[in-house]
């Protein structure tokens, strides 16, 4: 797909969005100049965040030594050619996740402690997409199999995510068929009631008594979330979208089952790499499954979904299900590096200005144990990432890990190993100027040059 973007929709640098009188010129955009010539400084940093259900084949999965002369262990195989542009991390937790199985998906990006009477907070790719929205059609880009989203706004509340790869692609890079004057009356159309809706709901909550008063807060919150996108969408209107060529499109645009599971994650990904290639967006999450089933693989002979594959009860069977299981969903992430690898921006590889962050909320899902998560960070190579070794916090000077069952933690080794800090490295290398995130306590050594 190295040819499948045209040119012809670049606009001038003066363009201006016109409405209601206003005439307002829009922020430097990728799409105001060549695609293979960026002016100098301007190249965009990105970020995917991949969610794999129900942790791994802990015995399968862990590696004993730490530094560059790691072994790569079965199930990370797959990823010994990438070796030069990952770095897996093992140790690392949520504290308020522990034992909190239920929500490990909810919580893997914000941190957040979830109960009856909390909500959770802010996941680090809204943050993220805070800064690098202005700049891009979608301020992100959310995708779910299975319908669980990992992103979650400033309100707590967790966004849709889309699961159907053709549609997807089709929000994307297809304009509106019944034409944009159409859309745009849709649009106004939807703002008009919403703006109804929040004035009929501001005049109730006068007259609500305080538990009513929350859950029409949590309700408006939606609702507000619902305008912000409404207008983002009336702004990008005027903007021609990337044209594809007709081979990628017909290869992308297509509802795929997950009984192919791989074609399926495959496809997903390449429309991850074609949105960061025409910078639709930079900030981008992806649940692969969700913890109360995860997908199946047919096509490998794995017919029970990696919940059930989880609870194997040291069952041999299961237990090496569940390591070709990760091996397979591994391997699509390889494929991911590979396209990153092999795609160019203005610049570059698209893999040198992105980060990738692959992993589970959960580490050994038979007792949902989740004190030692499963995590790769890749790419992001001209971003000042370190790679080429593995970092555990389970073996360090301090701490020595296990003497006992090797890979199964129900308790941190490290108790100051938080995902959290890791989080904030990442949203740091993105140019978010913040000194914490949610339960951030400390650098993350080894990880940055």
């Amino acid at each position: 797909m190295a040819n499948a973007i045209f040119q012809s929709w670049l606009l001038d640098r003066r363009h201006a969005l016109r409405g209601a009188g206003v005439s307002m010129a829009l922020p430097l955009l990728d799409c105001m100049r060549p695609l293979m010539g960026a002016e100098k400084g301007s190249r965009p940093r990105r970020s995917v965040f991949i969610y794999l259900p129900n942790g791994v084949n802990t015995q399968a999965y862990e590696m004993t030594t730490a530094g560059a002369d790691y072994t790569m262990s079965k199930a990370l195989a797959p990823l010994e050619k990438h070796r030069s542009i990952i770095t897996p991390i093992s140790g690392m937790h949520h504290p308020h996740g522990l034992g909190n199985h239920h929500g490990c998906f909810s919580i893997w990006l914000t941190g957040g402690k979830i109960g009856q009477s909390e909500r959770n907070t802010i996941s680090v790719d809204q943050v993220m997409a805070g800064l690098t929205a202005p700049q891009t059609r979608f301020s992100s880009l959310e995708l779910s199999n299975q319908g669980h989203s990992l992103s979650v706004n400033a309100d707590g509340i967790a966004l849709p995510a889309q699961g159907n790869p053709g549609v997807a692609f089709r929000d994307m890079f297809e304009d509106p068929k019944d034409g944009i004057g159409r859309q745009r009356r849709g649009l106004h159309r939807r703002s008009s009631i919403l703006d109804a809706v929040l004035d009929e709901a501001n005049a109730l909550d006068r007259k609500l008594g305080s538990e009513d008063r929350g859950r029409l807060d949590q309700y408006l919150n939606s609702v507000r979330e619902v305008e912000i996108r409404t207008r983002r969408a009336d702004k990008w209107l005027d903007t021609p979208r990337p044209k594809v060529d007709p081979g990628t499109q017909s290869k992308l645009n297509r509802d795929i089952s997950l009984d192919k599971l791989g074609e399926y994650l495959r496809t997903m990904y390449d429309i991850i790499v074609l949105a960061f290639q025409t910078d639709l967006t930079r900030v981008v999450t992806f649940s692969t499954g969700n913890e109360g089933t995860g997908p199946a693989i047919p096509e490998i002979g794995i017919r029970q979904d990696r919940h059930s594959l989880s609870h194997h009860n040291g069952n041999p069977k299961l237990m090496q299900d569940l390591l070709d299981s990760d091996s397979f969903n591994i391997r699509q992430f390889s494929y991911l590096l590979d396209r990153l690898s092999e795609t160019r921006d203005s610049d570059g590889p698209l893999i040198e200005t992105t980060m990738a962050m692959y992993g589970s909320g959960m580490a050994y899902g038979h007792s949902h144990g989740n004190a030692s998560l499963p995590i790769i960070i890749a790419g992001g190579t001209k971003l000042g990432f370190r790679h080429g070794h593995h970092i555990d916090f389970n073996l360090t000077r301090e701490f020595k890990g296990y003497d006992k069952h090797p890979g199964i933690y129900f308790n941190p080794v490290n108790p100051g190993a938080r995902l959290s800090n890791l989080l904030l490295a990442l949203a740091r290398k993105m140019d978010v100027r913040i000194d914490r995130f949610a339960d951030s306590n400390g650098p993350v050594p080894g990880l940055l040059a």
